[in-house]
């Protein structure tokens, strides 16, 4: 961490948000980077463990020699922990579980599929492995599966969503209910507050997304940082549930899927209307009409492309400010 983050506050933020978590990815704070395609390469990654949390490359945007170029450059840029999202819904699975293995990495993110498919697999190799779910149902299913962590996805988040639109706030505490695993809260975190606040409903760390897709070293087009920081509340929504559900803004693109669903559901359609690349149109190339734009609800909040290092700042002031001042 630089100069610029107070110590007496990243101290005291450390000492409290000590536990499964920092013990289980063996990081400084409880803080996991969303795996977001088109968004998380190295340079994103390196940043995030550098700065005490766990970056995440996101594997789901890359071909398998270009995962392996992302995981050798992020070894190079960090001696911190990092580690790997795999979507479980994209292809050559299998070879990117092949390059996982081979390149040692020890932390993967799994979503999207079956926990049960590669758990096993993988934590006989020394990897931890944490799910990302939706519902309490699912994070269920996840501990029977023996998963090191539970990751439970708001439907604010961007990107692909749950069916339910549960949100975070109802979310968690009902999975800390159900489940006996570290837990992970995700959708609609962006500040130090709102961690805290998730922090104490029962997890026992956040997973943010969105916040970090605004930052310079998002791999992401510039036009669409930008963009992401002119976004009011209700420029988003969930759609595409005949496929998978996904939250994206409402650009002429969204707004042509809209013009579909007057006349049909079909998921045919709709995949012919989505076809091929629209999400690396959108984020990777900049295009903000055409491309399909995947951010969570709490963009309203994002009003500046920062660093990594200056977000981490921002979170643990904003953590340490963050008391109950009201009584009954």
């Amino acid at each position: 961490m630089s100069n610029f983050i107070d110590f007496g506050v990243a101290k005291r933020f450390h000492n409290e948000t000590k536990n499964r978590i920092t013990q289980l990815f063996q990081i400084k704070y409880p803080i996991i980077q969303g795996g977001m395609i088109w968004h998380s390469g190295w340079k994103l990654a390196s940043a995030v463990s550098n700065s005490g949390g766990l970056g995440l490359i996101g594997a789901g945007s890359m071909y398998p020699d270009i995962l392996r170029e992302n995981i050798q450059k992020c070894k190079a840029a960090t001696d911190k922990p990092f580690g790997v999202n795999i979507p479980m819904l994209y292809p050559n699975l299998e070879e990117i579980i092949q390059i996982i293995l081979e390149e040692k990495i020890k932390i993967v993110f799994t979503s999207a599929g079956n926990p049960k498919t590669y758990t096993e697999l993988l934590q006989k190799e020394g990897i931890k492995v944490a799910h990302v779910v939706s519902s309490t149902k699912f994070a269920v299913k996840c501990e029977d599966a023996g998963v090191d962590a539970i990751v439970a996805e708001g439907f604010e988040a961007g990107g692909h969503n749950g069916r339910d639109e549960t949100t975070t706030f109802c979310l968690i505490p009902n999975v800390k209910n159900y489940i006996s695993k570290p837990l992970i809260a995700a959708g609609g975190i962006a500040l130090g507050s709102q961690m805290k606040a998730a922090m104490i409903l029962g997890a026992d760390g956040v997973q943010i997304g969105s916040r970090f897709a605004a930052t310079t070293e998002a791999s992401s087009h510039e036009n669409w940082k930008k963009n992401i920081t002119d976004l009011k509340e209700g420029d988003t929504q969930l759609t595409l549930k005949e496929l998978a559900p996904v939250r994206m803004v409402k650009n002429k693109f969204f707004g042509e899927l809209e013009e579909i669903y007057k006349t049909t559901k079909d998921a045919t359609v709709l995949a012919a209307k989505l076809g091929r690349a629209r999400a690396k149109l959108g984020m990777f190339e900049g295009d903000l009409e055409e491309g399909e734009l995947e951010i969570g609800q709490v963009s309203a909040l994002i009003n500046e492309i920062l660093s990594v290092e200056k977000v981490f700042e921002n979170l643990l002031k904003e953590y340490e400010a963050a008391e109950i001042t009201r009584s009954f």
